[in-house]
């Protein structure tokens, strides 16, 4: 019996002593403070049978690459994996299924997603894919709405993988970007833990530009760290894909890791990894070709209560190989900028100047306080931007995909004088793109009003499609007084900078759906969304007031 019992207790031993690497690894992963994060910019293959197998080949490699070797989660992009033609049905992460040690007789998950379950676990990381998910309608009975011929929705679905192969989270997109695919019965907020401390959110490309889920998530549960893919195509001058993503992270103060398809030929690029108010770890907006690459950064965690954080600030990156963009290069859509009350900013070649001009759409109001010095050297058969000033308040007009409200104070490039030649690249034509004037100030201010669901947004670019880092500005949004409905919002550039490659600098106000904001809708509506106008207040006011007199009233009566 002793020696039976010395056995089991030199079992024990020698098991623990196997364990304890992985337990320390994890403890110390778990104390780091910081995480390694890889996003991938990957060019899709298009028109071709085997368009997804040449993309799993490509992920694979990615996965095993020297450069993703140090990664502890990679993301990869939106709609660059599968299609229509080959979707999947998907564990339900609740069930901690692992594609890769199914029975291979088991034919209910597509081998795609069984190879990249098996190269998650081999690889030993995170990984996160976007893909095109079935599941039969009667496994929703709650959703009346109806099902096609099949039997089955269709969803543009995030599906992560843990270091084992384990699906442990799975989002479907909410706001649909005229795909012909389906929304979830409900909309669906997900997250996932990992075993280096940090909880992530997701969501997808057009998510981003509204409440649910992506700023709700930041809202209702202090989530601090997102993976996002994308395949976002870049409007101007507003929504290209890194300067929509930097200002999104910043104002929000979070991590975002943002991996985007990669075809600039038809408006796909943008990927980065963003440290909040620190900025760009790593970005890349790609021209011409587009590319299958993996960047990879080391993300500072946020380990304190949000509200409390101290942000560890980051240098501006280096960017090296400069490469003006033009039509040649990237196809940009454009925003509806006609709709914009604008006018043009006089920049006239070998002058300087300077102008202090509010322009207002309705009652809402943007002062630009500017100043420029002309440049020196100028090529005369050379191609210039012009610029104006706009101001817009209402709905964005794009057709056949979810809106939402916006109000917007921007400096803005034209490729002509008409507001019809703004948002748009010069073309190239063997002409040299050059720049007129740099500016030496530039300052927005406006008063936005309040709401409870909206985001404000610091909107820049330059012509390389990078924005401005914050190192560069100063942002500041502030309530005069405690009480206040208002938000006072300064954007400026530092007095230090001076910029000559400027094609944005504008605050994009997203209101969403612009309910409950302040000053919007009936007495009763404002009162449904917890607002009082002036009369409400002074009604209030006046019954605090009258309270002295009734409580001697109720005094004498009882007497």
């Amino acid at each position: 019996m002793a020696k039976l019992q010395n056995c089991w207790q030199l079992f024990l031993v020698l098991l623990i002593l196997g364990l304890m690497p992985g337990m320390s690894e994890q403890a110390a992963l778990a104390d780091s403070d910081y995480y390694t994060a890889g996003v991938v910019e990957f060019r899709q293959s298009i028109l071709s049978l085997s368009a997804w197998a040449d993309a799993l080949e490509g992920y694979v490699e990615i996965i095993n690459s020297e450069n993703a070797s140090a990664t502890d989660i990679i993301v990869f992009p939106e709609s660059t994996l599968n299609s229509a033609g080959s979707t999947t049905f998907v564990p339900n992460p609740v069930d901690k299924i692992n594609p890769c040690l199914s029975d291979p007789n088991f034919t209910l998950y597509e081998e795609f997603l069984v190879t990249l379950s098996c190269a998650a676990r081999n690889a030993s990381k995170y990984i996160v894919i976007n893909l095109t998910e079935k599941q039969k309608c009667e496994d929703v009975p709650e959703d009346t709405r109806p099902c096609a011929s099949n039997g089955l929705n269709v969803f543009n679905t995030n599906v992560v993988f843990d270091r084992e192969g384990v699906v442990v989270s799975r989002y479907r997109k909410v706001h649909l970007y005229g795909e012909a695919k389906n929304n979830t019965y409900m909309p669906e907020l997900s997250t996932f833990e990992t075993d280096f401390g940090v909880t992530f959110g997701h969501f997808i490309c057009f998510d981003i530009l509204f409440y649910t889920p992506a700023h709700q998530l930041i809202e209702e549960q202090g989530i601090t760290d997102f993976v996002y893919p994308a395949m976002w195509f870049s409007q101007l001058p507003f929504l290209t894909a890194v300067q929509i993503q930097q200002g999104w992270a910043y104002v929000n103060d979070v991590n975002l890791l943002a991996s985007g398809a990669s075809r600039p030929s038809i408006g796909n690029s943008g990927s980065g990894i963003y440290h909040g108010r620190s900025g760009t770890l790593v970005s890349v907006m790609s021209q011409d070709s587009g590319q299958r690459t993996i960047y990879v950064a080391q993300v500072p965690k946020y380990t304190r209560s949000k509200a409390i954080q101290k942000r560890k600030r980051r240098s501006t990156p280096e960017i090296k190989n400069r490469q003006v963009a033009s039509t040649s290069s990237f196809y940009m859509k454009r925003d509806y900028l006609q709709n914009y009350e604008s006018e043009i900013l006089q920049v006239d070649q070998g002058t300087s100047g300077a102008i202090n001009r509010t322009i207002c759409q309705g009652s809402f109001c943007c002062n630009f306080d500017l100043a420029w010095r002309s440049l020196e050297g100028t090529v005369e058969n050379g191609s210039f931007y012009t610029y104006r000033l706009g101001t817009y308040d209402g709905w964005r007009n794009e057709q056949q995909v979810d809106a939402n409200y916006i109000r917007n104070c921007g400096l803005f490039t034209c490729s002509g004088d008409s507001i019809d030649d703004c948002g748009k690249l010069l073309p190239t034509d063997g002409e040299l793109q050059q720049s007129r004037v740099a500016f030496t100030r530039l300052e927005i201010a406006v008063t936005y009003p309040e709401s409870r669901e909206f985001l404000l947004i610091p909107d820049t670019l330059l012509d390389n499609l990078l924005p401005l880092e914050p190192n560069q500005f100063v942002w500041s949004q502030e309530k005069p007084t405690e009480d206040s409905y208002v938000h006072e919002v300064r954007f400026a550039l530092k007095e230090s900078q001076e910029l000559s490659n400027l094609l944005t600098f504008a605050v994009y106000g997203n209101y969403y759906d612009n309910e409950c904001t302040f000053g919007v809708g009936t007495e009763e509506e404002q009162l449904s969304c917890g607002y009082r106008s002036g009369a409400a207040r002074l009604t209030n006011l006046g019954g605090w007031l009258m309270m002295p007199l009734v409580i001697l009233l109720l005094a004498s009566v009882k007497a």
